[in-house]
């Protein structure tokens, strides 16, 4: 029987009958905070096509991260500005480096912290692509040594998880392989498995100064056509030793996510890219949304897809709110 005997708004009269019915919930320990790291001292510097964002020396940072860990944000994800940039990306393998650093620092501040690192050459080559290049070719193999060399800079460095992003075809293997022979056995790898070549990173190049210089990412990156393709790369990965899966951006491939989360039973992270976060930022600063209700509403829509992780440059805004709601 329907109608009049099953009212479905019978639990959607009272707040407090909603929250305790309802299905997904989002909270501060779901979030994990990008970030941007450069050299220097006192460096806040605000990136235009990224409101509320920056890139921050090693001291802002850890003062930054100390706010979002006492909002209960138990993680972040590192992305470097190195100095210099050469052909091969040699700055993201120094052990003096600027992640590199930037991790030290914050392991000695705050060791309960969760401090993951971005492992892809782009921001540290001159020609800004994810791989070694030679003739206009981005060369696979090549450059799984540098990726190994870096993830296992980080891990002596003192990060808790390496997050290989290139998309070179055994990358996975590789830094897995080379943690293990350094007795980095415990190490995790969170691997960026589906992820799109899409027109939503544009702010963070502009972020990283990591635009190519030449041609494009759709050589490595995934056709944004193709979902068969997603699951392949996540089996790959896990055959391969990944800890945990992504798929990158979140919001316009929710139907990979939801298939990724139906194929696996390991954890599955998404990010909600540069391009998510500027566009909710740039309706709000034009009155046409209501900036706090949208992207809690697309973090939510995030978590219910079926990601346990979300990587969101709203990790703050987001915490503060969920933090306010509690008490």
């Amino acid at each position: 029987m329907g109608f009049p005997i099953h009212r479905l708004r019978r639990l959607r009269q009272h707040a407090s009958l909603r929250r305790m019915v309802r299905e997904t919930v989002l909270t501060p320990a779901d979030l994990i905070y990008p970030l941007f790291v450069t050299f220097g001292e006192n460096k806040q510097e605000p990136i235009d096509s990224m409101p509320g964002q920056c890139r921050w020396s090693v001291d802002r940072l850890v003062s930054e991260v100390t706010d979002s860990w006492a909002l209960g944000i138990p993680a972040v994800m590192l992305f470097g500005i190195p100095e210099h940039k050469d052909d091969r990306g040699s700055a993201a393998l120094e052990k003096n480096g600027v992640v590199q650093t930037a991790v030290r620092a914050l392991k000695t501040k705050l060791p309960d912290l969760m401090v993951i690192t971005d492992v892809c050459i782009d921001e540290y080559t001159t020609h800004g692509h994810c791989g070694i290049v030679r003739d206009g070719k981005i060369l696979n193999d090549e450059t799984l040594d540098c990726l190994q060399a870096m993830a296992l800079s980080h891990a002596e460095a003192g990060v808790d998880i390496v997050a290989p992003s290139d998309m070179m075809d055994g990358r996975v293997a590789a830094i897995r392989e080379g943690l293990d022979h350094h007795g980095y056995t415990d190490m995790p790898i969170m691997s960026y498995s589906a992820k799109y070549a899409s027109a939503l990173y544009a702010p963070f190049r502009d972020a990283a100064f990591s635009s190519p210089s030449f041609g494009d990412r759709r050589s490595y990156q995934m056709d944004a056509a193709n979902a068969r393709e997603a699951l392949r790369e996540v089996e790959l990965d896990l055959e391969e030793g990944a800890d945990i899966v992504m798929v990158k951006p979140a919001s316009f491939y929710l139907d990979i996510l939801r298939h990724v989360r139906d194929m696996t039973k390991v954890p599955v992270a998404a990010y909600q890219v540069s391009g998510e976060y500027s566009m909710i930022k740039a309706a709000a600063q034009q009155g046409w949304i209501d900036e706090s209700l949208v992207m809690m509403e697309s973090l939510v829509s995030i978590k219910r897809a079926g990601a346990d992780l979300i990587l969101t440059y709203f990790a703050k805004d987001a915490a503060l709110l969920l933090q306010q709601h509690a008490l």
